[in-house]
């Protein structure tokens, strides 16, 4: 971390907040914990859904990680301030950064297995290797020494 005492903080944003966003930051949290870095993660919705995507709590049950216990919710306009990164899941959700906003505004076009014929868990374990491949780069990002 830089000699600034501030923990450096990531926003996931996919539409619904019940699937990509979400699994985003369970992983983001799971690296966290385990590695000790300081790094404070938030998902969102842009249109949230009333509850969490059960193939994809079950896709990350699989590796041991452990979903937010929190129901979906909608984009916090002061997280949209003052998050160092936004992170948009997918490329249904759109948003746009407020004036005067701390951070970044970035897309992760994620792997879509549907567009392939590919459904159910097998879908939902493609879509979390790939976010967890981009969530693991993101972190190391964030948290190495500056």
């Amino acid at each position: 971390m830089s000699t600034s005492d501030r923990v450096p903080s990531v926003l996931f944003v996919c539409v619904s907040n019940a699937g990509k966003s979400r699994m985003a930051e369970a992983l983001a949290e799971n690296l966290r914990s385990t590695s000790g870095t300081q790094l404070t993660i938030h998902s969102a919705g842009t249109r949230p859904s009333t509850a969490a995507n059960a193939e994809s709590v079950a896709a990350l049950d699989e590796i041991g990680v452990r979903s937010p216990d929190a129901a979906p919710k909608p984009v916090d306009p002061d997280l949209l301030r003052t998050s160092d990164r936004v992170i948009l899941l997918g490329t249904d959700a759109q948003l746009t950064l407020p004036e005067g906003a701390r951070g970044t505004l970035e897309r992760w076009v994620t792997d879509e297995p549907s567009t392939r014929g590919i459904g159910g868990m097998e879908r939902m374990r493609l879509v979390r290797d790939d976010i967890a491949a981009r969530v693991r780069e993101l972190v190391r990002e964030m948290t190495d020494g500056d």
